[in-house]
């Protein structure tokens, strides 16, 4: 139990502790923070008290804008990290509970922050995980009879997007447009996108050390590398898309940008909703099997204007 006080039905419980990037009105620069209750944990203000044997020679990350320095440190000071934090905000600790000028300082009123992209993004990848997902998509560009293509089970499907349009959640989204083919008999046409979509999803940060290039991480180790989740809309204009991704993918009809949540929940705080794995049939090859259940029960709802869907 914390003694940072958690309002009835927060999304930001003492289990849960995401991280995020934030500002205040009357402290600009972007620093770390965790979401507790209705405060925000400037880690920033606590980094000298992160002195485990993973950490202590790298409180530095913790006054980064964003948390790339962090995301590269092991999944041992990862975890580290989480369990200092919960020390830290456990009802029986007094070194910040009765620290009253730190305390003060280092717990920010949540509606006094402003939130901003929590990392540096390099590089994003799409994949096409889902077979729910995949075979509605497919139907809508191909019908139902080849919904599915033919590699679809047997290998990640994915592609690499653009980083420059992902944005954190309430940035607003331009209608695109672009050159759509409304009638197969007749030459398409260049206007405002008339079917854009939406999609909720969940996307992961990747961090620890770094492998060569030309040398791939090993399934038993991707664990290692996933430094936590965030929720995620991949808008998509599914009229252009349609019409220009064939042979090489998706192209404008993603580009106008990608939203995602401000806090990155970790993998330990979402380990107690990890279920086994959907049974692959066909089997995958070799080297993508892993034996550990890695899929997790979340429960995700979306509104458009205030209507659940």
């Amino acid at each position: 139990m914390s003694f940072v006080e958690i309002p009835k039905n927060s999304p930001f419980t003492y289990e849960n502790l995401p991280y995020g990037v934030f500002s205040t009105g009357c402290e600009t620069r972007h620093r770390i923070g965790v979401a507790v209750g209705a405060h925000v944990l400037d880690l920033s203000k606590v980094s000298h008290l992160f002195n485990g044997p993973q950490l202590a020679s790298h409180q530095t990350v913790f006054s980064e804008p964003t948390l790339n320095a962090f995301m590269a440190l092991s999944r041992g000071a990862w975890k580290e990290a989480r369990e200092t934090i919960i020390t830290l905000l456990n009802v029986d600790n007094p070194t910040l509970r009765d620290d009253q000028k730190l305390r003060s300082s280092a717990l920010v009123p949540l509606e006094d922050v402003t939130m901003h992209l929590p990392a540096s993004i390099g590089d994003y990848t799409d994949f096409y995980s889902s077979i729910e997902h995949a075979t509605n998509v497919g139907t809508m560009f191909r019908g139902p009879e080849n919904a599915l293509m033919p590699n679809w089970k047997h290998l990640p499907v994915g592609y690499h997007g653009r980083a420059s349009s992902v944005v954190v959640s309430g940035t607003p989204i331009r209608r695109p447009n672009g050159q759509t083919r409304p009638k197969d008999a007749e030459p398409p046409v260049f206007g405002p996108c008339k079917l854009m979509d939406f999609e909720l999803e969940m996307a992961f940060f990747v961090g620890g050390q770094t492998n060569d290039l030309g040398s791939p991480i090993k399934m038993e180790d991707a664990e290692d590398h996933i430094f936590g989740m965030v929720l995620m809309n991949d808008w998509s204009a599914r009229d252009i898309q349609k019409w220009e991704y064939v042979p090489l993918g998706p192209f404008l009809g993603k580009n106008m940008g990608t939203s995602i949540s401000p806090w990155v929940v970790t993998m330990e705080a979402l380990a107690p909703f990890q279920v086994e794995s959907p049974e692959q049939n066909p089997k995958p090859l070799p080297y993508l099997c892993h034996a550990d259940p890695y899929s997790f029960d979340i429960h995700l709802t979306a509104a458009i204007q205030g209507m659940l869907l």
